[in-house]
């Protein structure tokens, strides 16, 4: 038995597979089920009074959903032993994270169960201070970006990929910072309602607003941020922007049981925003003037539109007009910032874009940890 687990172990040699687009398709698919059922449960802990047990409908609909992402990817492995690979050899490109994960996750899950029958439910900001949910969600994390990791060198996709072939890695780049909005909840301005926006901006006495001003400031890192990640990789498509936002929206919109639909719906109309100040401006890791100015811009939209709509709902403007007027200068200012972090220097159109070349580590498009570029003559002809 240990002699048939070290040969299993033991890597075969060959470069690693790539799988099809169509088997990343049905892993984002799989960890949509995932997500959902997070947010499903993350929806009963927000909503519900009294949870008094582990073994609920909704942690059926999490634990399943983990069940059938992790069953998925290790039948992609399983394959590739059948067919003479072992070791690292046998994992597709770009999976290995996910599928180290899994034993991760399966460990912090257990971990949760134990905690909760000693110490009970939590139900306030004390859940997202938990360290088995934060294992969980690490782990989470790792599984549901195979997409992601696997497309990011993927030689089908060039630098200018179509949406549909796209959106595999999209959805689950949006469902990983949907699972950091959960966890900095406590600082997400997408969960205010429009009433609760023009009321803390109107007094600059009673702590609200400073809440609300560095919720902005959270939110706005946590939503531009992929953004400006994806476009350190790719030229990205018209709609791509959109598609972040429609599922960034919907951890916030469970968690407060979808009441503040115009706020969402503000978010919706910012990614789309983002969409086409792409299209104006053609940001890419080439034209850093641009990436920056979209990095501003697009923050000062965002912020604008969620002001005005919050405005309009309620009938009023703000208060304290330095508040309102101010807010979105701060988050595009803020925006501009994240952008030259994100690329302090301009990288020349010829790096990394001839074909089967494969940038350095650290380069944009350069392969994630867990991948390795194909050996001559493989460059990713082969197909898990």
């Amino acid at each position: 038995m240990d002699a048939g687990v070290r040969r299993l172990l033991a890597d075969s040699g060959q470069a690693r597979p790539r799988v099809s687009p169509r088997t990343d398709l049905i892993t984002t698919l799989l960890g949509v089920w995932f997500g959902i059922g997070l947010m499903i449960d993350a929806w009963a802990h927000s909503n519900l009074a009294e949870l008094e047990t582990f073994f609920t409908p909704w942690h059926a609909a999490f634990y399943s959903g983990f069940a059938a992402v992790s069953g998925w990817i290790i039948w992609q492995v399983y394959r590739n032993v059948r067919a003479g690979r072992s070791g690292t050899a046998a994992v597709p490109d770009g999976y290995l994270a996910g599928l180290l994960a899994i034993p991760g996750f399966a460990a912090f899950g257990l971990a949760d169960l134990m905690w909760h029958t000693l110490l009970g439910i939590e139900q306030t900001i004390d859940i997202l201070f938990s360290p088995s949910h934060l294992g969980l969600i690490v782990t989470m994390m790792l599984i549901i970006t195979s997409p992601l990791r696997s497309a990011w060198s993927a030689p089908d996709l060039g630098d200018r990929p179509r949406l549909p072939r796209l959106l595999p890695a999209l959805i689950s780049l949006g469902f990983a910072a949907a699972l950091v909005s959960l966890f900095l909840s406590y600082g997400n301005a997408v969960q205010w309602s429009t009433e609760g926006i023009v009321r803390a901006f109107s007094s600059a006495e009673d702590g609200m607003a400073g809440s609300l001003a560095a919720s902005i400031v959270i939110t706005n890192v946590m939503l531009l941020a992929p953004v400006l990640f994806l476009q350190r990789r790719w030229h990205l498509p018209f709609g791509s922007v959109t598609v972040l936002s429609v599922v960034a929206v919907l951890m916030p919109g469970a968690q407060t049981a979808f009441d503040n639909i115009p706020v969402l719906l503000t978010f919706v109309a910012a990614g789309l925003a983002g969409d086409l100040l792409i299209r104006w401006l053609r940001p890419s890791r080439e034209r850093r003037a641009a990436y920056w100015a979209f990095a501003g811009l697009s923050s000062f939209v965002t912020w604008s539109l969620y002001v005005a709509v919050a405005s309009l709902v309620t009938g009023r403007l703000p208060a304290v007009p330095e508040l309102w007027t101010g807010a979105p200068i701060v988050a595009g200012l803020i925006g501009l910032a994240l952008g030259v972090l994100f690329l302090p220097n301009a990288v020349p159109a010829a790096a990394g874009s001839l074909p089967g070349a494969v940038p350095a580590a650290g380069e944009p498009g350069a392969p994630f940890p867990d991948q390795a570029p194909a050996r001559a003559g493989e460059s990713g002809a082969r197909r898990a």
